[in-house]
């Protein structure tokens, strides 16, 4: 029914009863959230959020295997502090506070009247159009849930919230191609985030599709020395294996690495300040060892080649490396390579992670 805080003296009790009952202690973290959303007083809000991040992680180490458990703890700071204003429009703000409380309470239709006021008056509060669409899912009106948390992504395309929490109603009609397509926009949209892998996982798990990226094997570990230059560890099979299928080639790997460190990296990105390791440098060096394996006519490439080689040519191989292969560095380009390439991503995921891995 949704009544989270008249929920939470029960399961405090059960908690006691039961201490090592992990499902308990993950539920006793969601109600725990709820209060801390009716709650005023800022201390008491922080120690509510602080015990349920506590809560979810005692859940997690009793073996309780939610997928999205994984990501509520990551959510959560462990000290329970709290996240960034939903709106700079002081009433706008009073009434999503107020709505999170009667959400909090089971009272659907009041948090409803409230979400959306603060919309009316802040049209950008994301969270205004996606918590209308839970109450809409909530009541099992499943076509208004559909309009507003399209609202919500009209708001921000980038954001995956909206994208996951659009599937469930799907989910629920078992409309799973459907659903798919959510989780996958999700995904793709943040694809570091524990929630769009949760989403993912939970739609694969339903539906018993086996997901994986490609099996590439990249036989090389590179360092740096202070002066820049690249230390190349490569597997000594490459060099000393004999074989003819380009192994040979990823000493180019850590060289083109090199460069980009010494030079090239101040050269293609004069805003940044420090070096860091980005998916240009990253595709450049791939490629040059694509290219220089296939400069020897007598080579036929290993399987690791053929698939770098292929990803290339279907335009795909930086969608790879962004989801597949992503350094920190390399993960500060997934916003602009999403706005300017959501497609190939899309494609990627599609062709490849759903079909476990391609073919």
């Amino acid at each position: 029914q949704q009544k989270f805080t008249e929920a939470l003296p029960i399961l405090e009790k059960l908690v006691v009863a039961a201490p090592d009952d992990a499902e308990t202690h993950f539920y006793l973290g969601f109600c725990l959230t709820a209060q801390a959303n009716t709650t005023k007083e800022a201390a008491a809000r922080k120690a509510l959020r602080a015990r349920a991040h506590a809560s979810f992680v005692r859940s997690k180490e009793l073996g309780y295997e939610a997928p999205v458990l994984d990501a509520l703890i990551q959510d959560l700071p462990p000290d329970g502090s709290e996240g960034k204003a939903l709106s700079e429009n002081a009433e706008a703000g009073r009434l999503m506070e107020e709505a999170e409380a009667l959400f909090a309470q089971g009272k659907l239709e009041e948090a409803l009247g409230n979400y959306q006021k603060a919309l009316r008056l802040d049209p950008n509060i994301y969270e205004a159009a996606l918590f209308s669409g839970d109450v809409y899912t909530q009541r099992g009106d499943f076509a208004q849930a559909e309009v507003w948390y399209q609202k919500a992504i009209a708001i921000d395309p980038t954001r995956e919230t909206a994208y996951r929490y659009s599937a469930t109603p799907l989910m629920k009609q078992r409309k799973f191609e459907q659903a798919r397509d959510r989780y996958v926009e999700a995904f793709i949209s943040d694809p570091y985030s524990r929630f769009a892998i949760a989403g993912l996982t939970q739609w694969a798990q339903a539906t018993n599709t086996r997901l994986a990226h490609p099996a590439i094997d990249i036989p090389t570990d590179v360092t740096f020395d202070e002066k820049g230059d690249a230390k190349i560890n490569l597997d000594a099979g490459a060099l000393l294996g004999g074989k003819d299928d380009g192994s040979f080639a990823w000493i180019t790997y850590g060289a083109t690495r090199s460069i980009w460190r010494k030079e090239k990296f101040a050269k293609t990105f004069p805003g940044e300040k420090a070096y860091r390791h980005s998916l240009a440098e990253e595709a450049d060096a791939l490629r040059g060892v694509v290219a220089f394996s296939k400069s020897d006519k007598k080579v036929k490439l290993s399987p690791t080649l053929t698939k770098l080689k292929k990803l290339d040519d279907e335009g795909l191989l930086e969608a790879y490396i962004l989801l597949a292969r992503a350094t920190e560095g390399i993960a500060q380009d997934h916003p602009a390579y999403l706005q300017q390439h959501r497609d190939r991503l899309r494609r990627y995921v599609v062709e490849y992670v759903l079909t476990g891995g391609g073919k």
